[in-house]
């Protein structure tokens, strides 16, 4: 964990609640997968915010305003200054990634996905990306991803775009080698059942600290308890126990 101050070089709307802000500032040793913490003013928590990009000089994140930090941080301008705490959380492995990895993503639980894509990508590996929305008004880093070089399939439940029907419906007839994902939980049950390869899953929680001291976002999993904070949010499909 690494915390700094940060820059804000963009914060622009990409659907009419998704914003993208770009941080300046110290992107050392930042993992796909990870997240950092945002502190706000006025906001006695910080907000966590997974990580969708990274470069020499800033950090990129993808957030939906629900509330009332992202209520805020949605009106801050560019030269802001931010407190944010780094190299948040467990992230994804690409060891077991195999030739053909599919990674799938529902809602905000596509920005992660994009660092990880762009880096199995870097290792040669030939991705598919399916990308799940609501609807066709819902839908943001279509083009982002085909600009990796990825096969993207979008997804919508209400059938306004692309295939109709949920990210599980476009993995049918799909051959990956192993697969990635992040999402709403009732979606990551979706594809727990569905796959047929080993796989990794970034799990969203409600957290106090987010770095692992509180223990408030700790489950239980088949391997013991861990922290979506610490041991997370990136957890293994074998080790996944479902609450009922």
């Amino acid at each position: 964990m690494k915390q700094g101050f940060y820059t804000i070089s963009e914060n622009t709307p990409l659907t009419q609640t998704v914003y993208r802000m770009r941080l300046v500032g110290d992107t050392e040793s930042i993992k796909c997968g990870q997240f950092i913490n945002i502190f706000i003013d006025g906001l006695y928590l910080r907000r966590p915010i997974s990580v969708c990009d990274v470069s020499e000089n800033d950090i990129t994140i993808l957030y939906k305003v629900v509330g009332k930090g992202t209520e805020k941080m949605a009106e801050m301008p560019i030269g802001s200054k931010l407190d944010v705490l780094t190299q948040l959380g467990n992230g994804y492995d690409t060891a077991p990634s195999g030739d053909k990895p599919l990674l799938l993503g529902g809602g905000v639980g596509v920005p992660p996905l994009y660092l990880l894509c762009k880096k199995l990508i870097a290792e040669g590996k030939q991705v598919t990306v399916i990308l799940g929305f609501n609807t066709q008004n819902e839908v943001f880093y279509e083009k982002e991803f085909s600009g990796l070089g990825a096969k993207v399939i979008v997804a919508t439940a209400d059938g306004s775009y692309g295939v109709k029907g949920f990210v599980t419906t476009a993995m049918d007839g799909i051959d990956y080698s192993y697969f990635y994902t992040c999402g709403p939980e009732p979606m990551l049950k979706a594809v727990y059942h569905a796959s047929v390869t080993g796989g990794q899953f970034s799990f969203e929680e409600r957290m106090g600290c987010g770095f692992g001291a509180c223990m408030g976002c700790s489950c239980k999993t088949l391997t013991g308890n861990k922290r979506i904070c610490k041991e997370g949010p990136v957890l293994k499909k074998e080790e996944i126990l479902w609450q009922i």
